[in-house]
């Protein structure tokens, strides 16, 4: 039996048009393509390529915002994108002895795709806006810099607490903890995730029972920056974010008050990732070489390849998954690619014959002529008289006995593996079912020649909650282990 599980479950994503809607409906990147719309010739920028002061209140007005410092703001925030996606191109500036000209700004070869291009150029284009939002989100607080002005005006980083490799590694921490919060079975799923969790994922050790004051004063620090954070990358839609409410802060800190047992939570930050932000985070996490499956992946591949992917799948997405994989294909000729993919005798063989049968059920009566033709197989016969019987075909042939013993320690053997370390109340049900079935069950069970037998048996042992029956079944296990190295 296979142990080997995912570091992530799959995901389940809106299609690529889908998200490319959404991706050009974020606020951010909707802004940086009116600006880039908006820029001309005349449009003077600085020697970094940002606009200048005189040039933000006009960037504003053409947001449709006031050309007061916040509409400034928004403006300076759009522009950095438009420059940074390719939306706009700022040629450099060249230096003359009067103190040097304005770069030259035209459009960009990025601005065609945003009417033009394919719903993944858009997304690809979102992606470089999302990489200008975290970077925006990481740097240092306004009010920090300010403080380490020198007279000459020059900034001393040096005197800066900020290391931003580890601002980056922290937020990229947090992020995969609320993205596996939201694709996790029994996870938060669409719901939001109240921050001070949030924060409290990335601080508080896993073994710690009551946090210290320390930790606990941390994970408020935390908090306050999170807050920041994602106030930053809600407008280039990554998330979805109710900020902590700002009667919570104290008057001369920046830290929320404790809170109390009966206190609403919501008021302390509550934050989801959207769809587009799902595709967003996988798609770095992916770039970053971590495995990050998404519902689909497999559609296009051969039954092999799917059957030992869905052993990684929780129920949900695997029956998702299965049904990708089935629209693409004849009825029948997909039964009988199923049949012979769940063939073999190592360790994941139990598993995809249960995702097959699994498969087999979703296709119906039209996959009944490639499931008779394994009628008299060792391996897939049990199978497919269960089958034939559930979809209420005559005609079935009665299985020998060895075949019911085999199919048992199979069937066991592939809900070991599919529940993991999980759940094992409806397994325990399974086992007390057999052998109250079965009369002689162990004498007959530890002569299953299945390479999963000593394992099944043992299972039984532990699972049972007869104890006589647990002895027996220890027991059986141990003569098969003996007959297994003979």
């Amino acid at each position: 039996m296979s142990s080997d599980r995912p570091t992530l479950p799959p995901v389940r994503l809106p299609s690529d048009a889908e998200l490319a809607r959404d991706a050009l409906a974020a606020p951010l990147l909707a802004r940086a393509v009116r600006l880039a719309r908006w820029a001309g010739p005349e449009t003077r920028v600085g020697a970094g390529g940002e606009l200048v002061d005189e040039q933000l209140p006009a960037a504003a007005e053409a947001l449709g915002l006031a050309p007061d410092d916040d509409g400034a703001a928004y403006a300076s925030e759009a522009w950095r994108v438009a420059v940074d996606t390719g939306l706009v191109v700022v040629d450099e500036p060249q230096d003359d002895e009067g103190g040097g000209e304005d770069g030259a700004v035209e459009a960009g070869g990025q601005l065609a795709l945003v009417t033009g291009g394919a719903p993944q150029d858009v997304l690809a284009l979102w992606l470089d806006a999302l990489e200008t939002a975290l970077a925006d989100a990481t740097a240092p607080l306004l009010d920090d810099l300010a403080e380490l002005l020198g007279e000459d005006g020059d900034l001393d980083l040096d005197a800066l607490d900020w290391d931003p490799q580890a601002e980056a590694e922290f937020l990229d921490g947090v992020l995969a903890n609320l993205y596996l919060l939201t694709v996790t079975e029994g996870g938060s799923g669409d719901a939001p995730v109240p921050l001070p969790a949030l924060a409290a994922s990335m601080i508080v050790p896993d073994d710690m029972g009551e946090p210290t004051d320390d930790v606990l004063e941390q994970v408020s620090d935390a908090m306050m920056r999170l807050d920041d954070q994602f106030r930053v990358l809600e407008p280039v839609g990554l998330v979805e974010y109710q900020p902590v409410d700002e009667a919570l802060m104290a008057e001369e800190g920046e830290e929320p008050e404790p809170m109390g047992d009966d206190e609403d939570v919501t008021r302390y930050g509550m934050v989801r990732l959207t769809p587009l932000g799902l595709y967003g985070v996988r798609a770095r996490m992916l770039e970053a070489g971590v495995d990050a499956p998404a519902v689909g992946d497999l559609a296009d591949k051969g039954a092999d390849v799917l059957l030992d992917g869905l052993a990684r799948y929780p129920e949900a997405p695997a029956r998702a998954e299965t049904h990708a994989w089935l629209t693409r294909r004849e009825a029948l000729p997909a039964a009988r690619e199923l049949l012979a993919a769940a063939k073999g005798v190592d360790a994941g063989s139990p598993l995809r014959r249960l995702h097959c049968q699994q498969a087999l059920s979703l296709l119906g009566a039209p996959a009944e002529p490639a499931v008779r033709e394994v009628l008299d197989d060792p391996e897939l016969g049990g199978l497919a008289r269960v089958w034939l019987a559930e979809h209420g075909a005559s005609d079935v042939p009665a299985p020998p006995e060895t075949m019911i013993f085999w199919l048992a320690v199979d069937t066991i053997a592939a809900q070991l593996d599919a529940v993991g370390g999980g759940d094992l109340e409806e397994l325990r049900e399974l086992v007390e079912g057999l052998t109250s079935q079965h009369s002689g069950f162990f004498d007959a069970a530890w002569r299953v020649e299945h390479p999963a037998t000593p394992e099944v048996l043992e299972a039984m042992g532990r699972l049972h909650r007869d104890k006589a029956v647990a002895k027996e079944a220890r027991k059986a296990a141990f003569k098969a282990r003996s007959r297994a190295g003979d």
